[in-house]
């Protein structure tokens, strides 16, 4: 491995991958791509991987719709699939949401979003209604395979010249007063002009070991994997469950994921050393929630279920880009349980800024600058649902 590179990104999750992607493809000779363990190794790989550009913001929805263009692009692009699957995406709304989401939807569509509520009459039949105020669809929703997408990014970059080094831990970053320099690997220091902390989870640890300030929460989280009996009769697509707080997209073969959305309660935990496995007691709690909402899921089977953790900013936004006063560093974590489809997006506009030294103006607003600034994002809903 050659011990200096034009830029290090640390962390092979999406946001990582995608800007190690675009680096090369806009052109840097040298850089390098770490992760402590493999591709899609963290939260990535544990995603839902929920594709919906129903958000609050609209930067963060143009980030969706770079990312459904990537998906469908990479391809063509890498020679591998991505694992995109654009079946469509529903969102349940419950009455006191429906102010924000008719102003959402106005925004999405001013945007050229392809989304609208549904009609009473021509709710799905896999649907109880009752409680629900209202039913959004976006045809080109839907999901992908996290794996799949990160390892696509990963082999574009691999074949542009990129070097990729997994099973790698980075130790710390190098500073030389308001300058990154490069990074401490187990065999040494390896220079950088500029350093990419998307370590995820650990993003927060990496930047103290250069006395930098990252405010994350890392938070345990769980999913559950269904066999459902009626298949046929579930839905095909990804549905967000503002109603009962629960979220479910298809794996395929009538298997599904469903996991609990926000509002719920938060628990931090240590990234190193978590529970891995599910809760019986959350287990119980997603059978009631999601039997009582799709009547098809009577009866499911468990397949299985697994813990992984969210990076949490304090604005539920990622944190994102240069800081004022440093130079050679640049954020790209805090990905909040919806890091994913905004992910590719992100990855493309970071790789600019480092190359080109500017950005949009709505795309900076996600440094960590914003928080000295008091400039924190607001939304329609809370948490993570944007």
């Amino acid at each position: 491995m050659a011990r200096t590179y034009d830029v290090v990104v640390v962390g092979a999750g999406v946001t990582g991958a995608a800007t190690a992607y675009f680096l090369k493809k806009a052109g840097v000779e040298r850089v390098l791509l770490l992760d402590r363990r493999g591709v899609a190794s963290g939260g990535t790989g544990r995603s839902a991987a929920i594709i919906r550009h129903h958000y609050s913001n609209p930067m963060l929805v143009r980030l969706t719709m770079d990312g459904v263009s990537i998906l469908k692009s990479l391809p063509d692009e890498t020679g591998a699939t991505s694992g995109f699957n654009q079946t469509g995406w529903y969102f349940l709304v419950p009455e006191d949401l429906m102010a924000g989401a008719r102003e959402n939807v106005t925004m999405q569509q001013g945007l050229g979003v392809r989304t609208d509520f549904v009609a009473a009459a021509d709710y799905p039949a896999w649907l109880n209604p009752d409680g629900v105020a209202g039913v959004i669809h976006e045809p080109d929703g839907g999901y992908a395979d996290p794996v799949v997408a990160t390892e696509s990014l990963v082999k574009g970059f691999s074949d542009a010249g990129g070097d990729v080094r997994t099973n790698t831990s980075c130790r710390a970053l190098l500073r030389t007063g308001e300058r990154i320099t490069g990074v401490l690997l187990d065999d040494g220091e390896v220079s950088a002009g500029a350093v990419v902390n998307a370590a995820g989870p650990w993003s927060h640890l990496l930047a103290a070991s250069a006395n930098l300030e990252l405010p994350l929460r890392v938070v345990r989280e769980q999913d559950t994997v269904w066999q459902a009996r009626h298949a046929d009769d579930m839905p095909a697509q990804s549905i967000s469950n503002a109603v009962d707080a629960i979220y479910l997209r298809p794996l395929g073969d009538g298997r599904y994921v469903i996991g609990r959305g926000f509002p719920k309660e938060y628990v931090d935990t240590d990234p190193y050393n978590f529970k891995e496995t599910e809760d019986d007691a959350f287990v119980s709690d997603i059978a009631t929630r999601a039997e009582g909402r799709f009547p098809p899921f009577a009866g499911a089977k468990l397949v299985h279920g697994f813990g992984a953790t969210y990076d949490v900013s304090p604005d539920w936004y990622p944190i994102v880009g240069a800081r004022e006063g440093l130079q050679g560093y640049f954020d790209a974590s805090g990905g909040s349980g919806h890091g994913f489809k905004i992910g590719f997006g992100i990855g493309r506009r970071l790789a600019g800024w480092i190359v080109d030294g500017t950005t949009e103006d709505d795309f900076r607003a996600l440094s960590h600058d914003r928080f000295a600034a008091g400039k924190m994002f607001q939304q329609k809903y809370g948490g993570n649902r944007g």
